[in-house]
């Protein structure tokens, strides 16, 4: 079981697919950091040896990407910040509606359940 950065990477997936389940690695990260150390997308984590792992945390770090629950924190703080100005946003997001616009007559069932 590998840990980075406060999430589990699955052993079975590639390092790929792996690297995207930490909070804020997407696609082009996910990418850029297995250029960068040089892994195939095709390892999977469970291959992986420790001086490879330490690598990877290293490129992450000096990256300077926001992860996990910093990244979370700065999120809910962004949302906080329009609901304490008031703008519409904000007020959209309180209420319970669409935030971006969507159709409220019939569709609006996603933006309640979340709420």
């Amino acid at each position: 079981m590998i840990y980075l950065f406060e999430s589990k990477l699955p052993e079975t997936k590639s390092v790929y697919f792996g690297l995207r389940s930490i909070y804020g690695i997407g696609k082009k990260r996910s990418f850029l950091i297995c250029k960068k150390i040089g892994l195939s997308l095709n390892l999977k984590i469970k291959d992986l040896s420790s001086t490879q792992i330490n690598q990877i945390s290293k490129v992450i770090e000096s990256s300077g990407y926001i992860l996990a629950n910093d990244l979370r924190r700065l999120v809910l703080l962004s949302k906080q910040r329009l609901i304490s100005i008031k703008s519409y946003r904000g007020l959209r997001r309180k209420k319970g509606f669409p935030v971006r616009g969507q159709r409220t007559h019939t569709n609006a069932r996603t933006a309640k359940k979340i709420r």
